[in-house]
């Protein structure tokens, strides 16, 4: 199943992709050979117990053509989940400018396409310095494919000490059906984003993937955020790509001492969606807030994999992950907590509560610890469940309609994440987004 990805890649790696530097062709050149010996995840594996990516394997996703789609600017402020602001926008992972928009964006804030900054220059320094540094693609065959592909994606470089105040939306658009790709057949992306706040700086960064159509497409994304000592970050991440679209995702960051990163996490759309998050807590001080909602109807699947590695003393982390499970859906959370040997005074919690909205929907959750430190404070729990019948007799008794009563109820588990969100503007943004999958 991996040798056409192992041809498409000798076509990339001689045509658009010879002109990288040297040490991005070796990266890549690794990259393609461990997905080559991994080849494609099975049941089989205890990480994938629940999910089968055999409608990924047994089909050959081609790279997209040269062609683009003709959008107008108000067809991707229609698209973005924040609706205004600046922006980079890609389609089908490739960096369209005429698309985006960074006016406005404070001195000492870099956002460009990572094509661009990969070579020569102090840009191409720091994406040497941490491009496929952090994301596991060693150990996982969807990251590997990622990098043996990496052509284009986001680089967002904040330095030391800048306050970006507005939002930057990263807005990545994914084509589907050959009309409009050029393509002879299903298309894959693999967008690469590399998101670097140094030093006491202050940034609020949103990831965002969404279909132009709804046609057969696969969506192979990775991230890179790196938080620097002290700075602060609000990193939110939307996928709400069509109900025919499969989408993998890694994300990895890494926090250095005394930093804050709020991880929120809204997944919306997809058939088949499986997104691994790690995090490392690797400086002393470090504290980090993990927030997840999944809203999923008809049959679509959606799995999270966490992982929260605690490598550094006196540092925090608070995972909430909400599931809202309407008719065939079925969602996994997998959840890991690890507190490495010397990383005393950890402060960690864990909890996953899912919402079934019918007999027929699942949910498989699989909270962990793994605590290698004796002075820690460590919890974790997991509810799955139908509806509050006390809470739906109340609103019933005050001359609610049952449908009433049950949208209000689904609508107040599912703010219970959205309320912890610190950008209000963000938050209502969001909130829209959330009522609209709810309906």
């Amino acid at each position: 199943m991996t040798e056409p990805y192992v041809r498409d890649f000798q076509a990339f790696a001689s045509n658009g992709a010879a002109g990288a530097p040297p040490w991005l062709r070796e990266i890549r050149e690794g990259a393609i050979a461990r997905f080559t010996a991994l080849g494609f995840p099975t049941m089989k594996q205890e990480a994938w117990r629940f999910t089968s990516v055999a409608p990924i394997a047994e089909t050959h996703f081609t790279l997209p053509g040269s062609r683009r789609p003709q959008l107008a600017l108000r067809d991707v402020a229609a698209l973005s989940a924040l609706g205004a602001g600046p922006r980079l926008v890609f389609v089908d992972g490739r960096y369209e400018p005429g698309l985006s928009s960074l006016a406005g964006l404070p001195e000492g804030v870099q956002a460009t396409s990572l094509a661009e900054a990969t070579r020569s220059g102090p840009r191409g320094e720091l994406a040497r310095r941490h491009l496929a540094r952090y994301a596991p693609w060693q150990d996982s065959a969807f990251a590997a494919l990622n990098t043996a592909f990496l052509a284009d994606g986001a680089f967002v470089h904040v330095a030391a000490d800048t306050v970006l105040a507005q939002p930057l939306e990263v807005l990545f658009l994914a084509t589907s059906g050959t009309a409009v790709t050029g393509a002879g057949g299903p298309t894959v992306s693999h967008p690469r984003s590399l998101f670097i706040v140094e030093r006491g700086a202050r940034a609020t960064l949103m990831e965002s993937y969404a279909s132009i159509a709804d046609g057969l497409q696969w969506t192979n994304a990775v991230t890179e955020t790196v938080v620097g000592e002290g700075a602060r970050v609000e990193l939110y991440r939307v996928q709400r790509e069509g109900r025919n679209a499969y989408h993998i995702a890694t994300t990895q960051s890494r926090q250095e001492r005394d930093s804050y990163l709020g991880l929120h996490v809204l997944t919306l759309g997809g058939s088949l969606a499986r997104h691994d998050i790690t995090t490392v807590l690797d400086g002393t001080g470090a504290e980090l807030i993990l927030n997840g909602l999944y809203v999923l109807g008809g049959s679509q699947h959606a799995d999270h994999h966490t992982v929260i590695d605690h490598a550094r003393p006196h540092c925090a982390s608070h995972e909430f992950f909400n599931g809202v499970l309407a008719e065939r859906a079925h969602g996994v959370f997998n959840g890991r907590i690890i507190v490495r040997p010397g990383a005393q005074r950890t402060d960690s919690k864990q909890t996953n509560n899912n919402l079934l909205l019918s007999t027929e929907a699942r949910a498989d959750s699989q909270p962990q610890l793994e605590i290698y430190a004796d002075d820690v404070k460590c919890t974790h729990g997991s509810t799955v469940g139908p509806l509050d019948q006390t809470a739906l007799y109340y609103l019933r008794s005050r001359g609610l309609s049952p449908e009433t009563a049950q949208s209000l109820v689904t609508y107040g588990f599912a703010a219970e994440i959205l309320g912890r969100m610190q950008r209000p503007d963000v938050r209502e943004r969001l909130d829209r987004l959330v009522r609209a999958g709810l309906a």
